[in-house]
Formats: C-alpha cells, sequence, structure tokens
C-alpha cells in the first residue's frame, strides 16, 4: 500500500460541498464532491451526541493539531475518508450552521456569527492527511486497526467494514437509522444505541442462529460467515422478516412489556418454543403472579421459565431461606424428635434403616420447601423444613 502525505488542504476546500444527511445521521461530501465522507462501512457520526463537536472547532481556534487523518483513493481524483470523519464532519456541520460553540462568556456563535479573523482561522487551516492506496482488502485491513479519532471500532462496525458492499448499505439503512419509526418498538426488546449498530448486530444474531454469547468488542464467527455470504445480495429480505418475526412473536406471546424483557436472547427463544401455542391471556397472568412473588430473585428468567412450561424454576433464582430461619427450623425439629427418638430428618424417621434415629448435624441438612414453591409455598418460617442432605438433593431432583 502506497501512502502520500498532504499538509496543503485547508478546511474549507475539505468542506467544499458539504451535505449532512439529518436522518442517517451522517456527513456526506466534500473537495467539490470529490471526497466520500462517511462510506458505507463507517461508523454513523457521533460527536453530536458525545458532545464533542464544539472541542473540534476550539481546536481549530487555538491553533490544536486535529491529528492524523486517512484518504482512501478510490480513483482519479476520488478519495473516501478512511479515519476522520467525525472530525471532518464537526467542521462540515458547523461552516453550514448545524450548530453554535459556547465561548467563555456565555454566548452562542454560529460559523457565521464569529469575528471575521476567526471564521478565516478556520477556513485557512490546513489538516495533516495521509493518501492511501491500495487494494481493497489491504486497505480494509488497516482500517481495523487505526484508531486516530479515540473512539474503538465495536464488533459490528469492524464487520461493516470488512463485509461492506450492497448488503451492509441496505442494512445499516434499515437497523442503523435513528429516524425509523419501529425503532422505539424494537427498543423494547432489543438493547444498545442504533448508531453504535447495535440492533444491526443482533438482527444479525437472530437471523444467523448464533448461540455465541452477545459480544460487542468483538465480531461472531457465525455472523461473520452470514454477512460473508450475503455481501454482495441486493436485497436484505430474509433479516428483515426473521426479525419482525422474532418481534412479533415476543410481542404477541407477551403482551404486557416488561423492562427486563431488553436485551433477553430472543433470537435463541424464538428457535426453541415459538412451535408451541401460548395463551397471551394465561402467559400474561403468570407473569404477574410471577412479579410479585417475592422468592423469585431473576426476574429476566420469568420469561423462559414460562415459554418452557415453569419446570426449571433455576432460571427464577428462588430466593433461599435466611439463616436464621434455617437454624430456628433445625432447633425446632431437632427438640422434637429427641423427645420422640428419631431422626430429626422426617424423611429419615419415617423410613426403616439406619439413619431411622439418627440427629444429624446443622451443617449435614439443608432447608426444604414443605410445600414446593411451585405449588405454591412460600419461602418463610412456615413453610421450612430441615432435611438431611440426602433426601433434600433426593427431592429437588423429583
Amino acid at each position: 500500500m502506497k501512502t502520500t502525505l498532504r499538509t496543503d488542504i485547508a478546511v474549507e476546500e475539505i468542506c467544499d460541498g458539504f451535505s449532512y444527511n439529518e436522518m442517517e445521521g451522517k456527513g456526506l461530501f466534500g473537495l467539490s464532491g470529490k471526497l466520500v465522507i462517511q462510506p458505507e462501512y463507517q461508523r454513523n457520526y457521533l460527536y453530536l451526541e458525545q458532545k464533542r463537536e464544539q472541542s473540534v472547532i476550539e481546536s481549530v481556534l487555538n491553533g490544536y493539531p486535529l491529528g492524523l487523518i486517512y484518504f482512501n483513493k478510490v480513483g482519479e481524483e476520488k478519495f473516501e475518508v478512511l479515519d476522520g470523519q467525525q472530525r471532518i464532519t464537526s467542521l462540515g456541520r458547523y461552516l453550514t450552521e448545524k450548530f453554535a460553540i459556547a465561548k467563555a462568556d456565555g454566548t452562542r456563535h454560529n460559523f457565521s456569527s464569529l469575528p471575521k479573523e476567526q471564521q478565516e482561522k478556520i477556513l485557512k487551516t490546513t489538516l495533516t492527511i495521509y493518501i492511501c492506496d491500495g487494494e481493497e482488502e489491504e486497505i480494509k485491513k488497516w482500517f481495523q486497526t487505526i484508531n486516530i479519532a479515540g473512539i474503538p471500532l465495536n464488533g459490528q462496525e469492524t464487520a461493516n467494514a470488512i463485509y461492506s458492499g450492497p448488503f451492509v448499505t441496505l442494512a445499516k439503512q434499515e437497523f442503523s437509522n435513528s429516524q425509523n419509526s419501529n425503532i422505539q418498538k424494537w427498543g423494547a426488546y432489543v438493547k444498545g444505541a442504533v448508531n453504535r449498530q447495535h440492533f444491526l448486530y443482533e438482527a444479525l444474531r437472530w437471523v444467523s442462529k448464533t448461540t455465541n454469547a452477545r459480544d460487542y468488542g468483538k465480531i461472531d464467527p457465525i455472523v461473520s460467515a452470514y454477512m460473508s455470504k450475503h455481501r454482495f445480495a441486493d436485497n436484505i429480505d430474509e433479516l428483515k422478516t426473521y426479525f419482525s418475526t422474532v418481534i412479533d412473536w415476543v410481542s404477541g406471546t407477551f403482551t404486557d412489556v416488561k423492562s427486563e424483557m431488553c436485551g433477553l436472547e430472543w433470537g435463541q427463544l424464538y428457535e426453541k418454543y415459538h412451535a408451541k401455542p401460548y395463551d397471551p391471556k394465561q402467559v400474561d397472568e403468570k407473569v404477574q403472579e410471577l412479579y410479585a412473588d417475592e422468592a423469585v430473585k431473576n426476574k429476566k428468567g420469568v420469561f423462559e421459565y414460562i415459554l418452557g412450561g415453569c419446570v426449571d424454576a433455576r432460571l427464577l433464582e428462588i430466593r433461599f431461606f435466611e439463616e436464621s430461619t434455617k437454624k430456628t427450623a433445625y432447633a425446632k425439629q431437632t427438640e422434637a424428635a429427641k423427645k420422640k427418638d428419631v431422626s430429626n430428618c422426617p424423611l429419615c424417621a419415617h423410613g426403616e434403616d439406619a439413619n431411622k434415629r439418627r440427629i444429624w448435624k446443622y451443617t449435614e441438612m439443608d432447608a426444604d420447601h414443605v410445600t414446593a414453591w411451585s405449588r405454591g409455598g412460600k419461602t418463610d418460617a412456615k413453610n421450612c423444613q430441615m432435611l438431611c442432605k440426602t433426601h433434600n438433593r433426593a427431592k429437588g431432583n423429583k
């Protein structure tokens, strides 16, 4: 790969012909149309929400360097921003009156209201730009390693760069567009930020049926394989249809939306349970019952617990008996057992083996619900009994 250093290109040249897409949140063109500021593989514009736009302008006015900027040469006098689009977009947005900066005296100034000498300083400031000329894969491999702007690429942003093409362009328009009217509905079930590609990442995880743990910092190899396969597809029909199907299934099964539903592995749950019929009214009644039960520690587990037929109580992390409750139950049982000359484990006392009269130590016993929690038994002193560990484990496995 060949690189050429340019230090003669000023801000006014870079921003000549600048336009900004409010809907997609990105800067588009510069250098009189010769420069693509945000290629399809680039992340969305983040400096606006991170309140870093003003810092870029202040740096220029104070004569501070903005750091290295990289262009990728894609044709004769045609370039795209490889690194630096956040800074360039900030400059372009300021010059086109998209925001104002706050001065120390409390006043705010758009570009046009700055003193002429300050306007000139911004326009005539030259940037340090490396123009890179090489093969696509070589350029993109390097793109993954540079981080001049200080906002590390997450896994999906990196994947967008590697597999850029028609599919990524269409997918970003659908799932990375904060103006999409479906975002609010999706946000009840999908966790993350639209402009950091989290919604797109989740949609790809679902359609590729990955069972790998969610990791925003890395590229999921199963997701990667799906993107590679569809890279040059001219539609995202499968991706959109599958995502909508999962969302519709969730919202149709659980009509009462709970905050704990956001971020669950709905793609995997859909694959596992969607073939089973559910009565939404009964499902919601069960959700309310479990939410009201103080013994249920893990509210996020409620939904899979119900989908699975209310069998696996481990999903709910049922609250254990308090230590004081267990010790009180042990003392009462042991005192009564000694008077009757039987074991202080009720199940051993009813048996005929050598443990029929055995008095177990406290450390040799576990607390148990007299009436099972799954049958409505409470996790309180009245429903607590101590069993020897052998019987307690045997009972728990039934």
